[in-house]
């Protein structure tokens, strides 16, 4: 999609360009902050379960307030790279504001405050909360965080964001399914490396055990001889202690992997271009009884694997307009 403010009114420039991005990420407000003088560009491309979006504007404060997505029932993160100047962002207690060179995590989930008052560029990724969470686990602590993106992975997913957005033009649709899996990965290795991601919510002994088994799980979803034994010995703790941190946060080990797997099949099934089955996405991933992963996957999102997968492959042919059908 392709938008500029050149052609609205001056009357409708703010309204205009708050539809215009709501409809882009998710329901929010504007205030543009000369709305006569404003001027904003937008450009934004599907990459499977991930959205890419490239914006340049003058000076606006968006508000995202709870009446935004009191109704809604997935969540996304907003990852947003700053070109110009700094970006400010406030969310619940935390106020920081990110600059040229450095990446920063907003929570659609909750009420923020988001604001450059000159002229800037942005790069913005939208990615689903569940698909953060399935690898690098409980994303609350995210929100209001920035990360270097001038060294390491972090540098390396900047620059990966970069080539797909030169060189989108030229990458088919199953190509942009793959590039959106690359970023995913990279976004979630560079912050994986942050201290503050891992070490949190690691204050005892207990809480560094469960983060440690979490990861391994969330690491090796794909190991077919994955069980809580396994998940045990690689840890280093017993089997019974084991499922007593588990139990203490109200899981089974059972479930964890088995919710974590589903949360990877389901971005399978939402790659319109995937030539694999549903069995075999399923087989991939752990399922091998197709009676039970149906059973489960229904229940968890309330729909049959088909009817994602059907669903995503009309999506990619209307481009999510029902009315092209």
């Amino acid at each position: 999609m392709e938008f500029s403010t050149a052609n609205c009114s001056a009357t409708d420039k703010n309204r205009i360009w708050a539809q215009t991005l709501s409809e882009t990420y998710f329901p929010l407000s504007a205030e543009c902050h000369n709305v006569s003088e404003f001027e904003g560009t937008l450009s934004s491309w599907s990459l499977g379960i991930l959205g890419l979006s490239q914006m340049e504007c003058d000076g606006v404060l968006y508000h995202r307030k709870r009446s935004h997505f009191a109704n809604e029932k997935d969540s996304s993160l907003l990852i947003t790279i700053p070109h110009k100047g700094d970006v400010h962002f406030k969310q619940a207690s935390r106020d920081t504001r990110c600059g040229p060179g450095g990446f920063l995590v907003e929570r659609g989930d909750m009420p923020y405050e988001f604001w450059h008052g000159k002229r800037n560029k942005l790069w913005v990724l939208k990615v689903p909360t569940a698909s953060v969470r399935s690898r690098l686990g409980a994303t609350d602590r995210l929100g209001s965080l920035t990360f270097d993106g001038t060294t390491g992975v972090g540098a390396y997913f900047m620059g990966a964001v970069r080539n797909t957005i030169e060189c989108i033009d030229e990458i088919n649709s199953a190509g942009r399914d793959m590039a959106g899996q690359h970023l995913l990965e990279l976004l979630c290795l560079s912050m994986r490396s942050d201290d503050r991601i891992l070490d949190s919510h690691s204050s005892t002994i207990r809480a560094a055990h469960l983060q440690r088994a979490e990861q391994f799980i969330r690491d090796n979803l794909a190991n077919p001889n994955l069980n809580s034994q396994l998940v045990a010995e690689s840890c280093g703790i017993s089997l019974r202690y084991l499922q007593q941190l588990f139990a203490e946060n109200d899981h089974s080990i059972v479930g964890y992997i088995r919710d974590k797997r589903l949360t990877r099949c389901d971005e399978a099934l939402k790659i319109a271009n995937d030539t694999s089955t549903v069995a075999q996405i399923a087989h991939k991933w752990g399922f091998y009884d197709h009676a039970q992963f149906c059973k489960h996957y229904r229940k968890r999102f309330g729909c049959t694997p088909t009817d994602t997968r059907r669903q995503s492959r009309s999506d990619a042919i209307t481009g999510g307009d029902p009315q092209l059908i």
